[in-house]
């Protein structure tokens, strides 16, 4: 006898006050405050309990770079009078400790689920008209929800671009190289943004040879010229192979055997070998496969969701948040987008413009920025005071023999810092500081006269806005001394 399907036709739907598409950060923060709060909310999860950071993304990929930062220690213990003839890395213990530190995490998830009674759904979500969702649940059968309000925050995933042989070479996304188990003899990364540069470092310290490939002419081509020099200058000193101007043309063999690439770079083609690719160019915004037309929810020609300042969409009582909606590709930022919509559900009137941005960038030294930048400035033609100092001056780094880099702030002429940068060690910390004193509208004058402990990293601050401006005209950019 043949078994029929069910007909799904007869669902009854679920009805919740609120229902939410994907557990990232803003969108997990914002069914368990809303649960907490008494009212009926369903989270829809197609595979990652929490959503990206804590399982394939932030914290996975800092736990393997710091690994590798201690292999790097291991590697000049005789810098600090330290004798270890040999060494060697196991990967496979690499990974079990970034395994054991997402279990962990996974755990404090499934908790906070159930303490705050949310509805925790796993399956594939996807609209069958407004604010009505169907989830096809890992077992074949069907569950159909509705929520007076809807909030997608589905993310984003790696792209593979379109170039012959590359998808059929089974590449490497940040996800598999979180969970190589065996070291790759000779790892070719393509593109050379924050996930391709992390990457790089890290894998080049725990012993394989790296080759990067970027299609512009230098790398972070967004951030200032000293920055991108700074970077550039760290990976040759590291033994990093970075190929500047180059443009992936093809792919051939398979990623953990051989490949072979053949790359266009200053009208000449070349090709180069290795064991493994490793793609990171970018994101695409998961939105495919979920019947937004048929919520009346609109995208744009890249695909991420349209929303206004208040993260609406085009549809009634639909929100977005989050990467799919097009906010900066930051943890940070998807968790103030859960405050906005926390806030506006509420009554409130919370936009997404005019917040600071922050960003680091988690190489050894790392690079962390917040505000304007001198190349922003410029081009905006915004007169700024320049104060800058080697991160040697700091002296603090001297006690742990890591000199490398600097660190600068733009200052109006009322005294209000503009932007700060910083490349150097544990820069995003030192970044944290002079955020909170311009979210604080504090003149540089109080950092520069605060009593900050010494010797500490934080220090260097004080040395910063004690040293001696230059005057920046956003008229003519000729910069003069003070």
């Amino acid at each position: 006898m043949t078994e029929l399907p069910p007909d799904n036709t007869r669902l009854t739907p679920e009805e919740y006050d609120l229902v939410v598409i994907g557990s990232g950060e803003g969108s997990k923060f914002l069914a368990w405050t809303l649960a907490r709060q008494g009212q009926r909310v369903a989270m829809i999860e197609r595979k990652w309990m929490g959503g990206s950071c804590p399982n394939i993304a932030c914290l996975p990929s800092k736990n393997i770079i710091h690994a590798a930062k201690v292999a790097s220690y291991v590697a000049r213990a005789a810098e600090f009078g330290i004798n270890i003839p040999s060494y060697s890395v196991d990967m496979s213990a690499v990974t079990n400790r970034k395994r054991k530190m997402v279990k962990e995490l996974v755990d404090i998830h499934v908790r906070n689920y159930d303490s705050s009674g949310t509805t925790l759904i796993f399956g594939h979500g996807h609209f069958m008209g407004p604010k009505l969702l169907e989830v096809d649940m890992p077992d074949g059968s069907k569950r159909r929800v509705t929520g007076k309000r809807i909030v997608i925050g589905t993310g984003t995933r790696a792209a593979v671009d379109k170039i012959p042989g590359l998808a059929a070479s089974s590449p490497l996304t940040h996800i598999e190289a979180l969970e190589l188990d065996k070291l790759p003899e000779h790892l070719i990364i393509i593109g050379g943004g924050y996930i391709g540069l992390e990457f790089a470092q890290a894998m080049r310290r725990l012993g394989s040879e790296v080759t990067l490939l970027e299609r512009n002419a230098t790398l972070l081509y967004r951030e200032d010229p000293d920055v991108s020099e700074g970077i550039a200058t760290l990976l040759h000193d590291e033994g990093i192979n970075v190929l500047l101007n180059s443009t992936v043309v093809g792919v051939t063999g398979t990623s953990g055997e051989s490949v072979t690439i053949t790359y266009a770079q200053h009208d000449a083609t070349k090709t180069i070998g290795g064991t493994h690719i490793l793609v990171a160019t970018g994101r695409t915004p998961n939105t495919d496969g979920m019947g937004l037309d048929l919520a009346g929810v609109e995208v744009t020609d890249r695909g991420f969701i349209k929303v206004n300042e208040k993260l609406e969409t085009t549809a009634p009582d639909i929100f977005a948040d989050g990467e799919v909606a097009g906010s900066p590709q930051f943890t940070h930022i998807a968790l103030d987008d859960f405050r906005i919509l926390r806030d506006n559900f509420a009554g409130g009137t919370r936009v997404t413009t005019g917040r600071q941005v922050p960003f680091v960038l988690f190489t050894d030294p790392e690079v962390a920025h917040v505000g304007l930048s001198e190349t922003d400035a410029k081009k905006k033609g915004i007169s700024y005071r320049l104060f800058k100092i080697p991160m040697a001056a700091d002296l603090r780094t001297r006690t742990l023999s890591e000199t490398r880099g600097f660190m600068k702030a733009l200052v109006a002429e009322d005294d209000s810092i503009l932007g700060f940068t910083v490349f150097g060690v544990e820069g995003g910390e030192i970044m944290s500081a002079v955020q909170i004193a311009m979210l604080g509208k504090l003149p540089y004058t109080a950092l520069r006269d605060a009593i900050l402990t010494h010797p500490t990293l934080t220090e260097g601050l004080v040395i910063l806005f004690m040293s001696a401006p230059t005057l920046v005209s956003g008229s003519d950019n000729n910069s003069v001394n003070r």
